[in-house]
């Protein structure tokens, strides 16, 4: 039985399963459980797939059939044991599993078909646009996309999220900030949300430009002195000149790797987590710190 406060799963019968199942399927994915009271993991798997299917929030519906009252579909579709569910997409069956699977399985088997589908791969797609976009410089077309996939899926956090980078890029972090308000609670501690938290926090030290001349000529003048490199490491970050700042805390690695009891490589680690995983200043700044770390 469906719970009442379910938005996306309901209860169906075999004279309403061309309605609820077949033509509903084109217009989203539809997951079908066919089950029965008496069934041990029925009752086990039921409240994880309505778990896993109401947090897509509609992106997919389940549709749950009891079999004892209504066997003509099961049948149909050759259904031998239960729990059985088969996933519709586009008026016919794409997928199937049998048994009590465990939630994370649960969840891979709705997230492949979710991504699946022609709507989920336009998102896809114009995520990695935007992404492009934004690692080429062109911020501007960046946001623009990122702001059409946030007004099509309100609660996608990857669109989300780099929304709030191009706000950062343009130096707003107060919009950045605002952006991020739409998140979910439920996703607040995603990686990509929590990388534009540590920048906005990153930049409440943002220096004055002329800092930036006193605080490098001191490092000229004394190389050795990482104290003084790290203050301008951080200065850097502030100022969001994440290249920058990494070239000096490794600098500082290469000379003593646990310099203040590893202060410089949790520095460092922050940046990567601030420009974000695909940012070329990541993914160059982790190989050069790999090469430090096992010369």
């Amino acid at each position: 039985m469906a719970d009442a406060a379910a938005l996306h799963t309901k209860d169906t019968t075999d004279q309403e399963f061309m309605t609820d199942v077949v033509e509903a399927s084109n217009t989203q994915p539809v997951i079908v459980d066919f089950w029965a009271p008496w069934c041990g993991p029925c009752r086990q798997l039921g409240p994880v797939i309505e778990k896993v299917v109401e947090s897509h929030k509609g992106a997919v519906k389940l549709v749950k059939i009891n079999i004892d009252e209504n066997p003509a579909y099961a049948g149909q579709l050759g259904v031998r044991s239960i729990p059985a569910v088969y996933a519709f997409d586009k008026g016919r069956p794409v997928d199937a599993f049998m048994g009590a699977l465990p939630e994370g399985q649960v969840r891979g088997f709705i997230d492949k078909l979710v991504t699946g589908t022609d709507s989920a791969q336009e998102i896809a797609d114009a995520l990695a646009q935007a992404e492009a976009a934004s690692q080429a410089g062109d911020v501007a077309t960046a946001a623009q996309i990122y702001a059409a996939v946030v007004q099509h899926d309100p609660e996608n956090v990857a669109a989300i999220a780099g929304l709030a980078r191009c706000y950062l890029a343009n130096g707003d972090k107060e919009r950045a900030s605002a952006t991020l308000d739409m998140v979910p609670e439920d996703q607040k501690h995603d990686s990509a949300i929590k990388g534009v938290r540590m920048a906005i926090d990153m930049m409440e030290d943002a220096p004055a430009a002329d800092e930036f001349d006193e605080l490098l000529n001191a490092v000229m003048a004394a190389p050795d002195d990482h104290a003084k490199r790290f203050e301008l490491a951080e200065k850097y970050a502030a100022a969001q000149r994440y290249g920058d700042a990494v070239d000096h805390l490794l600098i500082i690695l290469g000379s003593k790797m646990d310099w203040e009891e590893g202060k410089a490589k949790e520095k460092l680690l922050q940046i990567f987590e601030a420009a974000g995983p695909t940012d070329p200043v990541t993914v160059e700044g982790r190989q050069r710190l790999a090469s430090l770390m096992f010369a």
